[in-house]
C-alpha cells in the first residue's frame, strides 16, 4: 500500500506519517488491513531526519502545482492521499493569489492527478472550521451540526468550502473516494508560530512554557473551538479506514471540537505553570485578528463524528498536559505539581 502525504514535512503531517509508520497496517476505506509499503511526503522543505531515515519513505520538495504539472510528482500506485498542503487563514487574507494558487488550484491540480492515475484513491482533504461564519441576516447556528449551511466570511474559508465541493463531486463520479474532514483549530502545536489567524492560541501556551513572551491580540471572553493534534491525527485516521456506508454523505465531516475561551486557556496555563507563564501574556488587541476568530464558530454537534467513535479532548488542561508530554524539551518552566 502507498500512501501521499500532502504537507507532509508539517508539524500535522509528520505526526500523521509517524502514526501510520508504526502500525502493522492499514484498513483503507473498510477494506482488508494491508501493510505500508511507501509512504510519499511532498512540502516545500523536506520532512524532519527520523522521516527522512526511514526505508519506506521517499519525499519530493516543492510547490505542489509545479511538482504535479511537471510530473515530478505522480500518483500512479497511489492508494490513498491526504491533502493537508495549503496557505493559512491569516495569509490568505492578505494575499488573495496566494490562496487562491496554494488552495484552490493546487488541490485541483491534485485532483485531477489522481483521476488520471485512474486507481480512485481514498482522498481525504483537510477542510477547516473556517467555513463557517455569521453574517446580516444569517446568524451562526448554535451549535453548528454536521448539516449546518457552510457561509464561510474569509478567503481562507470559502476556498476550503470550494475544494469541499470539488472533492464531492470527484467522489460522485467514481474517480476518487473522497473524505473531507473540517479540522478545529489544532493546539498546542509545536515549533514557530505560522501566519494563521489563530496561531495565538498556540502561542499563548507554547511560548510561555518555553520562558518567552506571548502576544494574545483577542479578549479573553473569546469563544473558540479547539483539537489537540493527537485527536486530529484520529480523525484522518478514521477518513482513511472508515467504509463508504459507514461514512455516510459525501459532505464533509466536522471533526469533535473542545468549545472553550481564550481566557479559560489562560486559566488552564496558569494552573499547569503558575503566574510566571500567565506573566508572560501581553494582552494587545488586534481587530483584524479579532474579526476573523471571532467570525468562526466555538460550539459544534458532531454527531456524525461521534457515530464513527471520536471524541473532544475532555478539558483544556488535558490538552495542555498533552503537550507537555509530546514535547517536555520545549518547556522550560517549571510545573505546578500535580
Amino acid at each position: 500500500m502507498q500512501i501521499l502525504i500532502t504537507g507532509g514535512s508539517g508539524f500535522l503531517g509528520a505526526r500523521l506519517a509517524r502514526t501510520l509508520l508504526a502500525r502493522d497496517g492499514l484498513a483503507l476505506a473498510g477494506g482488508r488491513t494491508q501493510p505500508l509499503t511507501r509512504l510519499l511526503l511532498t512540502d516545500l522543505v523536506p520532512p524532519p531526519a527520523d522521516l527522512q531515515a526511514q526505508a519506506r519513505v521517499r519525499f519530493v520538495t516543492g510547490e505542489l502545482n509545479a511538482l504535479l504539472a511537471s510530473g515530478e510528482l505522480g500518483l500512479d500506485g497511489v492508494d490513498a492521499v491526504v491533502h493537508l498542503a495549503a496557505a493559512v487563514s491569516g495569509d490568505c487574507e492578505a494575499d488573495l493569489d496566494l490562496g487562491l494558487r496554494s488552495n484552490l488550484d493546487a488541490s485541483r491540480a491534485l485532483l485531477q492527478a489522481a483521476r488520471h492515475a485512474g486507481q480512485a484513491p481514498v482522498f481525504v482533504a483537510a477542510s477547516s472550521v473556517a467555513v463557517f461564519g455569521g453574517m446580516p441576516g444569517l446568524p451562526l447556528p448554535e451549535p453548528v451540526g454536521d448539516d449546518s449551511l457552510p457561509t464561510p466570511q474569509g478567503s481562507y474559508g470559502i476556498q476550503k468550502f470550494m475544494v469541499e465541493q470539488l472533492v464531492a463531486d470527484f467522489s460522485r463520479r467514481r474517480l476518487v473516494q473522497g473524505r473531507c474532514v473540517r479540522l478545529m483549530t489544532v493546539a498546542v502545536r509545536p515549533g514557530r508560530p505560522n501566519g494563521a489567524a489563530s496561531s495565538f492560541l498556540s502561542g499563548m501556551v507554547r511560548e510561555p512554557l518555553a520562558g518567552r513572551r506571548a502576544v494574545v491580540p483577542v479578549a479573553a471572553g473569546t469563544p473558540v473551538a479547539l483539537a489537540s493534534p493527537g485527536r486530529t491525527v484520529a480523525g484522518l485516521l478514521t477518513a482513511l479506514e472508515t467504509g463508504e456506508a459507514d461514512w455516510g454523505p459525501r459532505t464533509a465531516l466536522n471533526l469533535p471540537a473542545l468549545s472553550t475561551t481564550v481566557g479559560e486557556i489562560a486559566a488552564a496555563l496558569e494552573r499547569l505553570a503558575g503566574p510566571a507563564a500567565t506573566a508572560l501574556l501581553d494582552w494587545q488587541p488586534d481587530a483584524r485578528i479579532a474579526a476573523i476568530v471571532g467570525g468562526w464558530p466555538s460550539r459544534f454537534d458532531a454527531a456524525r463524528a461521534r457515530g464513527l467513535g471520536l471524541l473532544p479532548d475532555p478539558t483544556v488542561d488535558a490538552l495542555l498536559q498533552s503537550y507537555v508530554s509530546d514535547h517536555p524539551e520545549a518547556v522550560r518552566l517549571p510545573l505546578m505539581p500535580v
